[in-house]
């Protein structure tokens, strides 16, 4: 039965998951996960050896990667780890002096082409070939060929390459799922707005879109169905909604309303130089999030006092292999510098093996497994070199350096021991470092944490509660799964207690706390958050306006009673009331 299409020039309005904020009137760019992007050039004559070496280091890595992936099946059980043995030790021959790797070399010399463009040549030849013999199995083997073809392209482009450099201004991305790295690659300059099909709101890849200021809306269920490249979209990231050809007459009201958001940001950007105070006078430190070296200019125009949570992942994004203390130092370095002597906080590499090469399998349930801190205590050569670049990146500007799901004293006392040990060394090499060493802190985000934050409040010098992470392991809803996001509720009473229970715990000990999930950005919860006793928020520096306004507005007394009361409630909608009462009051004093 043939599936129906949209009609054609038809106006279709979609609906999803309004991730980030802002309207995006846009071309749209058909983006599929999965698709190669082949550059293609031709190379003079004197070249030809050096393009055969890298295709054939090319080959190698691919071939290393193949064969972790084999090691890590044998791990299965029997009856998938014997088909995907068979599958990857098939992928290794074809990486081998096949017919593929011979083929790929005699076009660089014969053609004097690039050798991405000589991988995708000679497996369009050997699947056409394919196709042409009614066979299923053959069909199938073709399938793999593409799929080896496509681990030569990805090792031959390494981490300079980028998937969207083909981009036009005025883009409007529309993909069926796009990763945080990928995310992380899109130019703000020239994507307008971001829609997916799949995706929840509080994912990685929504927190990423947030960072950079890109409209987006998650979960749209359909939004690739007879889509083509070049048509007008709109992006309500406020709404949720994603608009495919709009008439005239919706496209002009969402100009308009463009237009109007466009001022209110203009309208919060002059806030930027004002203090956040409220108006009985108690001072709140508002710092930034950021994901990548390239947002430091918006910290510092949106006002921010520092960086509150520098996600260090970049680092780590889009290569074959583990940067080294070398290339870390200069990255971090140069982040210090440029925040020109405001704080900036390191949180130490949060991931899991499964996105990093060589390293163990990350376990059934990657979420629960061997990641963040779990990782680098297992593994120094992941956290030794990321330590020492933190040190030296020290000795430009102040730092403070933060671990990620931290679960026991014991995993907070392992680092100190290992930063210290390491700062010995440094100062004997006559190496600078930060002097005094930098505070060590912890995120708060999971229960196990929060509900121990007492004894974590005596070994750690700060706290940084991670809500989305909390509401998340606390509420067991995956945020990046659709079919659940709808469930992710941080007004949940179990998550505000974990939050309460954490702030005072830190407020005894009188080390600092502050919120940097994604709860610190909505200034319509930033009353409860003061209420509850946190004096620092760091979000996304787009959203600094909004709360820093919200904050100057409202007495903190008031915002202190209302939280108590907020916190005798067991009810999530009775919660969001309270909340809403508050800013509704607070706004008609202002």
């Amino acid at each position: 039965m043939k599936t129906s299409q949209p009609a054609a020039g038809k106006e279709r309005i979609l609906e999803g998951l309004a991730a980030a904020p802002g309207i995006a009137v846009g071309i749209a760019h058909r983006h599929e996960h999965g698709q190669v992007h082949v550059p293609e050039y031709r190379i003079p004559s004197s070249r030809i050896d050096d393009e055969l070496s890298r295709f054939q280091l090319a080959a190698s890595q691919a071939g290393r990667q193949v064969d972790d992936l084999l090691h890590k099946a044998k791990k299965l059980p029997s009856a998938a780890a014997e088909e995907m043995g068979y599958l990857l030790e098939a992928y290794l021959q074809m990486l081998k002096g096949s017919r593929l790797v011979r083929g790929v070399e005699a076009r660089i010399k014969q053609e004097r082409i690039n050798a991405e463009s000589a991988v995708m040549r000679e497996i369009g030849e050997i699947v056409e070939g394919l196709a042409a013999v009614d066979d299923s199995y053959l069909a199938a083997r073709a399938a793999d060929i593409s799929e080896v073809g496509s681990r030569l392209i990805r090792a031959l482009n390494k981490s300079a390459w980028r998937p969207f450099e083909q981009l036009n201004k005025n883009s409007a991305v529309l993909a069926d799922e796009l990763s945080p790295a990928d995310t992380a690659l899109l130019d703000p300059k020239l994507v307008l707005g971001l829609a997916t099909e799949a995706g929840g709101m509080e994912s990685h890849t929504a927190i990423m879109a947030r960072s950079l200021g890109i409209p987006s809306v998650l979960g749209v269920s359909g939004l690739l169905d007879g889509l083509r490249g070049g048509e007008t979209v709109i992006i309500d990231g406020g709404l949720g909604q994603v608009i495919i050809n709009p008439s005239a007459s919706t496209l002009s009201a969402y100009r308009a309303l463009r237009a109007q958001h466009l001022r209110i940001r203009r309208q919060l950007e002059g806030l930027a130089s004002l203090p956040a105070v409220t108006r009985d006078g108690e001072t709140i430190s508002l710092m930034a999030n950021i994901e990548l070296p390239g947002e430091v200019d918006g910290v510092l125009s949106a006002g921010a006092m520092g960086v509150g949570l520098l996600r260090s992942e970049f680092l780590f994004m889009n290569r074959s292999d583990l940067p080294n203390e070398e290339e870390q130092y200069q990255a971090l370095a140069g982040i210090v510098k440029a925040m020109k002597g405001r704080p900036v906080t390191i949180r130490t590499l949060d991931a899991g093996s499964e996105k990093l090469p060589d390293l163990d399998s990350p376990g059934l349930n990657p979420a629960l497994g061997l990641r963040a801190i779990r990782l680098s205590l297992k593994h120094p050569e992941l956290l030794e070199p990321q330590l020492t670049a933190c040190l030296r990146a020290g000795a430009h500007g102040p730092i403070r350096i933060l671990l990620p799901m931290v679960m026991t004293v014991g995993e907070v006392t392992s680092v100190r021991e290992a930063m210290t040990r390491i700062a010995k060394k440094l100062k004997r090499k006559r190496v600078p470092i930060a002097d005094p060493l930098p505070p060590l802190g912890i995120m708060i985000e999971i229960p196990g944490a929060a509900i121990t934050a007492d004894a974590l409040a005596a070994h750690a010098d700060f706290f940084a509660i991670g809500t989305n992470d909390l509401t998340m392991y606390t509420l067991a809803i995956d945020r990046s799964d659709e079919q659940v996001a709808s469930l992710y509720n941080p007004l949940h009473p179990a998550v505000l207690r974990m939050i309460q229970f954490a702030t005072e715990a830190a407020l005894r000990a009188r080390i600092p706390v502050s919120v940097c999930g994604e709860m610190a950005g909505e200034a319509r919860l930033t009353g409860l958050l003061l209420g509850l006793g946190i004096r620092e928020l760091s979000m996304a520096p787009i959203h600094l306006g909004r709360v820093k306004q919200r904050i100057r507005a409202m007495n903190l007394s008031g915002a202190i009673r209302r939280a108590r009361s907020i916190m005798d409630q067991v009810d999530s909608a009775r919660i969001s009331a309270l909340i809403d009462s508050f800013n509704d009051e607070t706004d008609a004093k202002s």
